[in-house]
């Protein structure tokens, strides 16, 4: 499927979902040996066309009950989350399970700061969105300023903008080769993206509330947020452009979808598709880049990573972002951020010793002798899962502490036929990553992680995402999909082509040590609808109609080591009919792979997300997106949402407002712990 077939598609509503159609194509050629074909190792192929893979799987993990059709409720006394479990729909409102309050924190467009103008979305200029709150809501994070935890500081990234539905009278703009995008327009859609961090308190009520008067609170944006770069690639000679001759800083981020918060208290801002906002003048005779004026092996590197996506016209008024101008700018993001939420003043810092990919989250953990690991996953169809281990270890000096991010080993996993999980280090100078195969330093390793991990052999992995470490050891990795599987591919882990609704791998690094670099691995559920055969879902039969779920993405684990999923089904919502939303799913005993719906977005909103409060007695939970994808499913709307004729006017239902993205606090009502 071509650019043009995607544009002229008329399934596609918006950009955000032609987008994700063309990131269906993988950029990974090295599909010898994909996560399917290691699993398929593990058993008959024979077996696996006959059927029997599914039953001999499921029953190893849950006996032979679990081929029993799903029940209308769950019925296990077992379960460690106490509540009533929600029912699934799809409508224009958000739902949580009776007996929680669900209150919008912050919307898009809330004035941030006391000298912030108040949000008028008929009149958005780019100075007052930078003292606003910006678009899309992605990752939450919370640390607090006292020992209470009634006061902390929120930590939100802003994934992308929405034009159709965020301007007035503007409609979908890749269609229209961006003929309405001014540079005004772009520089407010460059101050929607980025991060917020805010200040916010619990009242005597129970209820949170912004400080708009806090000296903490700012914007973190792509349009003028200033960073530096540490590790192996500072200073490198493709880091530098004509803005940054030095090749050690940059202005801003952008595409920050998940992210991370260190032990001590400062805030990770992982870079993803960050491809799709670099353009290019130059275009072949079929309107596709053309970058053959670049040398051969830059044409390889910036294919590896989709560059340019021109997803986004940028370029066109900002020279950084045009390939044919800078032709490295690509280079400078794709990064992990660190940025220190209670110095305002901190300039953040883009470690590049993490590696440069479609960072989705990294999350950290400390390893048994006290060294950080950050687990990140590349978010793209068939590349791969990382983690990073640093040299020294987590001390009380929180400058030493970030040092730790610019010298450790990045590592790439390689998923083995017997279960076993082998990790790669990514160094310079070791196995194929020589000056003879283009890596002429370390600095290219980490510019060019995709490509080393590719001549290590890792194991290209089913769109992994949100990787989420807990304390015994365990990890859980989210593979949301990969609807580009072929038959010939079918397997334990997708038994099935075009997968659209994904897995979740369990991970037990060995001795449960975070830091090691071996483990095994595991299947926790296979999602979709178990009801349906030809599906090949798998997950504990106490598992209702209203817990299964597609598209795992964000995860959290709460203070008692329970796992929480939310979903990102996209445009595909109507393959399940549900709403995204977030479950809690089991990981232990016999109600191991039971999930249960707890929270439910509203029509063509992705569930983001989520974070507890230490005391578990609060959850942030994110709706990004919400009344854009998917609508010409939703009965009764059945068309494309515009600005002026949305979904869903979700929060605000204001009939001269549209749809806008919010940070929502969950509590119990009469207060205590969540799901206790």
């Amino acid at each position: 499927m071509t650019r043009k077939d995607i544009l002229e598609d008329p399934s596609i509503g918006n950009k955000a979902e032609a987008f994700e159609a063309f990131d269906d194509i993988p950029t990974n050629p090295n599909l010898a040996r994909t996560i399917g074909q290691v699993v398929a190792g593990r058993y008959s192929r024979r077996d696996m066309f006959k059927g029997a893979l599914a039953v001999t799987t499921t029953t190893a993990l849950f006996g032979t009950s679990a081929m029993i059709a799903p029940r209308q409720a769950s019925a296990t006394g077992t379960s460690r989350y106490n509540f009533t479990e929600l029912e699934w729909a799809n409508d224009t409102m958000h739902h949580v399970a009776e007996g929680y309050d669900a209150e919008i924190l912050l919307r898009w467009g809330d004035p941030i700061t006391a000298d912030a103008p108040e949000f008028d979305v008929m009149n958005q200029t780019a100075a007052a969105q930078l003292k606003q709150f910006g678009y899309n809501n992605d990752y939450v994070g919370f640390t607090p300023l006292n020992d209470a935890g009634t006061r902390g500081l929120l930590c939100v990234n802003h994934e992308y903008t929405n034009e159709e539905v965020m301007f007035p009278g503007l409609g979908r703009q890749d269609q229209a080769a961006f003929a309405g995008m001014t540079p005004e327009l772009v520089d407010i859609e460059m101050a929607a993206h980025g991060g917020t961090v805010v200040e916010i308190e619990k009242e005597t009520t129970g209820a949170w509330r912004l400080n708009r008067d806090s000296r903490y609170n700012r914007r973190i944006t792509p349009l003028d947020t200033k960073m530096t770069l540490s590790g192996p690639a500072a200073g490198h000679v493709r880091m530098q452009t004509s803005e940054d001759p030095e090749g050690r800083s940059v202005i801003g981020t952008l595409n920050n979808c998940a992210g991370g918060m260190t032990p001590w208290g400062t805030y990770l801002m992982a870079e993803e598709n960050f491809h799709g906002y670099f353009w290019t003048d130059v275009l072949d005779a079929d309107g596709k880049p053309d970058l053959s004026a670049l040398a051969e092996a830059d044409i390889k590197r910036h294919d590896r990573y989709g560059v340019p996506g021109m997803w986004y016209n940028w370029g066109v008024h900002h020279a950084r972002f045009n390939l044919d101008r800078e032709p490295n700018e690509p280079n400078r993001f794709g990064w992990i951020v660190e940025v220190d939420p209670r110095d305002p003043e901190a300039m953040p810092v883009k470690h590049t010793a993490l590696g440069r990919f479609r960072h989705e989250g990294c999350e950290t953990t400390v390893s048994a002798d006290g060294r950080l690991v950050i687990y990140s996953g590349d978010d793209n169809r068939f590349d791969y899962m990382y983690k990073y281990v640093s040299g020294g270890t987590v001390g009380e000096d929180k400058a030493a502490n970030s040092a730790l991010l610019s010298d450790g080993t990045l590592y790439v996993a390689r998923f083995d036929e017997d279960g076993t999980i082998a990790w790669l280090p990514l160094v310079h100078g070791e196995g194929p990553l020589t000056a003879e195969n283009g890596f002429n330093d370390q600095g290219d390793v980490v510019i060019d992680t995709r490509l080393a991990a590719d001549l290590l052999g890792a194991t290209p992995m089913d769109r992994p995402e949100d990787a989420q470490p807990r304390g015994d050891g365990s990890v859980y990795l989210m593979l949301t999909n990969n609807s580009r599987r072929k038959p010939d591919q079918l397997n334990a882990a997708n038994p099935r082509p075009e997968n659209t609704f994904g897995h979740i791998i369990e991970i037990k690094e060995d001795a449960g040590d975070h830091g090691a670099t071996a483990g095994t691995w595991s299947i926790l559920v296979r999602c979709g609808d178990p009801s349906v055969a030809e599906v090949g879902a798998l997950w504990n039969p106490e598992t209702s109609t209203n817990g299964w779920f597609g598209s795992p993405d964000n995860a959290a684990i709460d203070a008692d080591g329970r796992l929480w999923i939310s979903t990102d089904q996209g445009g595909n919502w109507g393959e399940t009919g549900k709403s995204d939303g977030l479950y809690a799913l089991e990981t232990e005993g016999a109600a191991r792979g039971t999930s249960k719906l707890f929270f439910r977005c509203p029509v063509g909103g992705e569930m983001c997300g989520p974070y507890f409060t230490d005391d578990q007695e609060t959850l942030f939970v994110a709706v990004q997106h919400p009344g854009t994808d998917g609508t010409k499913d939703l009965a009764g709307f059945e068309r494309d949402s515009t600005f002026e004729d949305p979904a869903t006017r979700w929060p605000d239902f204001d009939p001269a407002m549209p749809p806008r993205p919010a940070v929502v606090v969950i509590t119990k009502q009469g207060g205590g712990k969540i799901a206790v």
